[in-house]
């Protein structure tokens, strides 16, 4: 609960951050009613032709909209509150994990619940590493914490009491295999928001208003955006490729046989292929990056299908999500 409630506080922070700092919605739109008609004068602050505040272009080649007079203080101040606050998040799921190890005698990944937990620490961890190599992608924040917000919501619905593994778990590939594909899937969380966050910016600059693409309004550029989403992929890639072949050995292992069909395995290679498929495309210069980019999304949509919809609805040998 502890956790949960750190997330949402630094998604509330990064929101009022967004919304109401000094390189906000809000605040672009006060500078557009008191700029003059027919350009700026006498120090008064350029506006773009969507009301946007001047932009510059920092040293990593992300747009960062000008800041307003008087408002960086606290416009800094709210941004740093939601790392702090993710950082605390960060903290109380690690213990929540240790606690949980002790309580059930192994490693705390043996079932979706524990999972969960995983794959959103990696995220967010992920993500406050990303803040200290590129501060610019804080607007990023609101996304990605209520996309943790919302998979901890989730994993609280399919709470699991800890207990011993089911014998086809109790294995030593279970730390191999399920830890590099969590690590992948965290790193993959941090990679689907950037996405998202570029297409609505794309389509921002390219002169669509309203909601949703007013929401990348203060976001970096759409070209930095997709360049990181590249490379966010291009390393949990590898990761989520040797997770699966692991599962595959494992599989050996327990049943006498690398690939079966079942459910779970089939949805992991149909999630390979789409991430597979982006990376394949956005490397094609023929491909647009914004059709490549489609298929990112595809892929966390799989991801995502493996973990909630195959879990629970699809009958198998990996049919112990709730043990």
């Amino acid at each position: 609960m502890i956790t949960i409630l750190a997330y949402l506080a630094a998604m509330l922070c990064y929101a009022a951050e967004y919304a109401f700092g000094a390189r906000g919605v809000v605040a672009r739109a006060a500078q557009r009613e008191l700029a003059p008609v027919g350009g700026s004068s006498g120090g008064a602050a350029s506006v773009d032709d969507r009301g946007g505040a001047a932009a510059s272009v920092d040293d990593l080649g992300d747009e960062v909209p000008a800041e307003g007079p008087g408002g960086s203080k606290i416009s800094e101040r709210i941004g740093t509150a939601a790392v702090l606050l993710t950082a605390v998040g960060v903290v109380a799921q690690i213990a929540t994990l240790v606690t949980r190890a002790v309580a059930a005698g192994r490693v705390p990944w043996g079932n979706l619940y524990e999972f969960l937990l995983v794959l959103t620490l990696v995220g967010a961890i992920s993500w406050l590493v990303v803040l200290r190599l590129r501060p610019a992608m804080r607007p990023l924040g609101l996304l990605v914490t209520s996309l943790l917000v919302v998979l901890l919501g989730a994993a609280g619905m399919v709470y699991t009491q800890a207990g011993p593994l089911v014998p086809a778990l109790n294995s030593a590939w279970l730390r191999i295999h399920v830890t590099t594909v969590a690590t992948a899937g965290g790193v993959l969380l941090v990679g689907f928001v950037s996405a998202v966050l570029y297409l609505l910016r794309e389509g921002y600059e390219s002169g669509k208003a309203g909601f949703p693409w007013a929401l990348a309004g203060r976001a970096p550029a759409a070209d930095a955006l997709e360049r990181f989403t590249f490379r966010v992929h291009a390393f949990a890639f590898p990761l989520l490729t040797v997770g699966i072949i692991c599962g595959a050995i494992w599989a050996e292992s327990a049943w006498g046989r690398y690939w079966g069909w079942d459910p779970k395995e089939i949805w992991s290679f149909i999630t390979w292929v789409f991430y597979a498929g982006y990376l394949h495309a956005r490397a094609t210069p023929s491909v647009r990056r914004r059709v490549a980019t489609y298929l990112a999304l595809l892929g966390w949509t799989a991801l995502m299908v493996n973990q909630f919809i195959v879990n629970y609805f699809f009958t198998g040998l990996h049919s112990y999500a709730g043990n």
